[in-house]
């Protein structure tokens, strides 16, 4: 068992729930780029994006000086049903490996939904219902984010239409079931139900589909559809300060006990668990009140962060979304059908982008069976079967661990632990049966998505 003295599980009390959600670009020196309209290669405005946005997302999408914005009661009142989350030591883990170095991770899974993303759905639900919208549309890829915003529109009574990834549909019908038992409408993407959705067919037949696919279908039917509005599980600048009282919480455990951490370590899909939990963490780097290494963990089959460009790119494959400067494999990138790991989608959350490019953050991709691999040794001992996306981020902590046993360092690392694996069984089932196989992109591969990123220099 660890030495370190500080207790298995770190609760906060219900009263240490974060009461403002802090928002990170505040203390950037590099604001990351604003969000452009394709046609005019300008910011876009607020009433540009009143179509596709809630107004009060748009504000938070827009607010880069405000350091702390109040969480409303509602959504406070909502988030104690499954908020603080624990700050769990991994001493079994920490045993297994034989390690000197001091393992944490702070566990999302706690709720019905599965996963972080719930922080931000309910956020995102409470102003549609505020602005007194009849529904809101989104795309998911591996599902977390559906079934939250699912549940969510439950809570406050909206419609909720889903367009999910069609490998994810067909390999996840359990995490499709949970939308459809909290009242969503779950299509798979792309679909003949939308124009952008039949011109994706006929252009790429058989797709197993991609998030981008996925989000221009629903920005088409949000745009459409009179009380409706698009709202988003990961990428914005708004779901990452929805997702920072991941970080609030587990500054204040650590300040608790006395924990300073040296190495924060999240998976890398879109950003908002990343984000989320690093984003306090990175405010101390950024006014040089404290240093910490973080690492953002992505699949080596959608590389964003090791292998993309740094530029202008459409957010979605049918290119009806605005432009984000972010690093990007190309709209038109779709990851190989026997990844199952999730984080597929073909960019990074500009903030994310623009801290990695400045410097102040590291990148590492993993292959999918070396991820599968870390999971069932943190599922052995730790007793939660993780989801396949969190197990990125064990697969780096279990890495960086055993560097500390070749060292002897006495590092402490904390992991983003996003969420429950129990609807990804046919991903565990391929690794346990041995068919389970890596996929890594050839040069060749990603040259044909970054032929399709436009050509603007900003």
């Amino acid at each position: 068992m660890s030495k370190f003295k500080v207790p298995y599980k770190i609760y906060l009390d219900e009263s240490e729930i974060p009461s403002s959600w802090y928002n990170v670009r505040a203390d950037m020196k590099n604001k990351p780029a604003p969000l452009i309209h394709p046609a005019t290669l300008k910011p876009l405005t607020f009433e540009e994006m009143r179509p596709i946005f809630c107004d009060e997302l748009i504000r938070q999408e827009l607010d880069e000086t405000t350091a702390y914005i109040p969480i409303p009661e509602e959504i406070l009142n909502f988030y104690k049903m499954y908020r603080p989350s624990p700050l769990t030591h991994a001493v079994f883990l920490e045993e297994l490996l034989d390690t000197p170095a001091h393992i944490f991770y702070k566990f999302e899974g706690n709720n019905t939904s599965g996963s972080h993303k719930l922080n931000s759905a309910i956020a995102q639900a409470y102003y549609a219902k505020k602005q007194g919208l009849k529904g809101v549309t989104t795309e998911t890829g591996a599902g977390q984010w559906g079934t939250a915003l699912a549940m969510a529109c439950s809570f406050f009574r909206l419609e909720c239409k889903v367009y999910m990834v069609r490998v994810s549909y067909e390999q996840k019908p359990f995490r499709r079931e949970v939308m459809r038992t909290y009242g969503a409408s779950v299509t798979p993407s792309p679909s003949m139900d939308t124009a952008i959705g039949r011109k994706i067919n006929a252009e790429h037949p058989n797709t197993t589909g991609s998030l981008g696919c996925a989000i221009s279908e629903a920005v088409e039917v949000a745009t459409s559809t009179e009380g409706y509005r698009y709202v988003l599980g990961s990428v914005l600048n708004q779901v990452l300060l929805h997702q920072s009282v991941i970080g609030l919480e587990t500054k204040a455990a650590c300040k608790k006990y006395g924990i300073k951490p040296d190495i924060i370590i999240g998976c890398a899909g879109g950003g908002s668990n990343l984000g989320g939990l690093i984003s306090p963490f990175m405010g101390e780097k950024l006014r040089g009140e404290a240093d910490y290494r973080f690492i953002a963990v992505e699949p080596a089959s959608c590389p964003s962060f090791t292998r993309g460009k740094f530029a202008y790119d459409f957010c979605d494959t049918g290119k009806v979304c605005p432009m984000a400067k972010m690093y990007t494999l190309g709209h038109d990138f779709i990851p190989s059908a026997n990844h199952a790991g999730g984080l597929r989608y073909h960019g990074m959350s500009s903030i994310l982008s623009q801290l990695y490019h400045d410097g102040l953050m590291e990148a590492r991709a993993v292959e999918q069976t070396s991820v599968f691999e870390a999971a069932e040794m943190f599922a052995r001992v730790e007793g939660i079967l993780p989801a396949p996306e969190s197990s990125h981020a064990i697969r780096v902590a279990i890495d960086e661990a055993l560097k500390c046993k070749e060292t002897g360092e006495e590092k402490t690392i904390i992991i983003g632990l996003t969420g429950t694996g129990y609807f990804d069984m046919l991903a565990y089932e391929k690794y346990n049966n041995g068919t389970m196989t890596d996929y890594i992109p050839t040069d060749d591969d990603l040259a044909k998505g970054f032929a399709a990123i436009p050509n603007v220099n900003l």
